[in-house]
């Protein structure tokens, strides 16, 4: 008897190929898309805003279905792929069409990530998620966890790690140019001029705009009414919605220093000054200190957050102008200065000891490109660099324990094995977020 082929195993076995082109030092992204047999079955829950990114990157596959609560957002979308199709709810797409899925994008706010990329997960669908990964601690454990039962292809929306210049800059921290660090800097402009933090819930009550599903967007949230002061793209700085300044940049612009130093969770986070904290919103600004543990021969590490416009400071750099967003890396020997949010672009002082440095020969496999990546993986290649088991699911859980001392108001010591804050029963609610009811994965 001739053993019928599922889709899934058919796009595995055209993969070999490929995954073995990306481990010798990657594969090209130039020139004719992939053969009709070889596309993914692509669909998107959120269809608008930054869906249209990687919508643009996969655009050669097949874009059978696109989820958008909001058709007014998601219109560019459905003009672009009119054979789509077209729904509010996720959970009606995943079940209406499971068979002829292969992978997912969520491009959703951060309340949403979670429940769509779980569902999808559990429905043996590779998910490619925007960052950060998840709204609670508990989600990204979760999301960790649901990929490994499933054995499914993920990535992150982390796009800086992509970049060569990100991956050479892991490979000279681990080298040991600039000596063992002990001290580590990361911040970011945001929330500043971006989107609103520090103030109070509205209290008029417009009515919902044509085509927006307010329930829909709301989501496992507790519910309240519609207010344009949430959307779009300003839920970011609302608790119940977005992670804030840290889950936007800091996810960014600590990436290539975090694993270039293997830092794992730290094991205290304290809010060090902040404009003031409400039950609403984030913030205007703040500065945290995040203390991770030594790592076997590596010593213990202490990291600075910085948002809201606040800067650590140019001595570090040599009095150099600080960028808007960045890393610096403290180490015995040097300095690494990361300038803005890919970690690509990074230099090395006093430059009187580097101005002839040759960084090491890459260890690290050069990416084929982000969304690449993603597809290889889901055709059976190696696993993406920013994969939820390995890369998002701890990097994510790293910020919300950022957040986590912000909204508790309180130091807060980490229990990583039990996944609670030691001595503050208070913060159980904001580790593991109540669904609201109906509203579940």
């Amino acid at each position: 008897m001739v053993k019928r082929l599922t889709r899934r195993e058919m796009l595995a076995g055209t993969a070999s190929a490929g995954a073995a082109a990306w481990l010798a030092g990657g594969i090209s992204t130039l020139g004719a898309g992939p053969a009709p047999s070889e596309r993914l079955n692509v669909a998107f829950i959120g269809s608008g805003g930054q869906a249209a990114f990687s919508l643009e990157h996969l655009a050669d596959h097949n874009i059978v279905a696109l989820c958008d609560v909001d058709e007014r957002r998601a219109a560019g979308a459905f003009e672009r792929f009119p054979k789509a199709k077209r729904f509010r709810d996720y959970r009606r797409m995943l079940d209406q069409m499971e068979r002829q899925i292969d992978a997912v994008v969520v491009a959703t706010p951060d309340h949403t990530h979670a429940p769509a990329s779980i569902r999808a997960m559990q429905l043996g669908k590779h998910v490619y998620c925007e960052k950060p990964l998840t709204w609670c601690i508990e989600e990204a454990r979760r999301m960790a966890e649901t990929a490994k039962r499933h054995n499914v292809a993920t990535q992150m929306g982390t796009q800086g790690v992509a970049m060569d210049g990100a991956r050479a800059g892991i490979e000279v921290i681990r080298a040991g140019a600039i000596g063992a660090v002990r001290e580590m800097h990361v911040w970011t402009d945001r929330a500043e001029g971006w989107w609103p933090q520090g103030i109070d819930r509205p209290r008029e009550k417009p009515p919902v705009p044509k085509g927006l599903d307010w329930d829909l967007w709301l989501g496992v949230a507790p519910p309240r009414p519609y207010h344009p002061a949430y959307v779009p793209f300003k839920w970011r700085g609302w608790l119940d919605f977005g992670t804030g300044a840290l889950g936007d940049m800091g996810i960014h612009n600590a990436a290539m220093a975090w694993v270039g130093l293997e830092l794992g969770l730290p094991r205290s986070v304290e809010v060090v000054a902040t404009s003031g904290i409400n039950r609403e919103t984030f913030p205007a600004w703040s500065i945290l200190r995040l203390e991770f543990p030594a790592r076997g021969p590596l010593p213990p590490v202490t990291m600075h957050w910085y948002d809201g416009g606040k800067r650590p400071s140019a001595d570090l750099i040599g009095g150099r102008e600080v960028a808007k967003n960045g890393a610096i890396l403290v180490g015995e020997q040097g300095t690494m200065y990361s300038i803005e949010w890919t970690g690509a672009d990074w230099h090395l002082f006093p430059e009187d000891r580097f101005g002839d440095y040759q960084p090491p020969e890459p260890s690290l496999s050069r990416s084929p490109g982000h969304h690449a990546e993603w597809i290889a993986a889901c055709k059976g290649g190696p696993a993406a660099f920013c994969n939820f088991i390995d890369f998002a699911a701890p990097l994510t859980e790293v910020m919300l324990l950022g957040n986590l001392a912000l909204r508790t108001g309180q130091k807060i010591e980490w229990d990583a094995q039990a996944m609670r804050a030691k001595g503050r029963p208070e913060a159980d609610e904001l580790i593991r977020r109540a669904y609201r009811k109906g509203r579940d994965v």
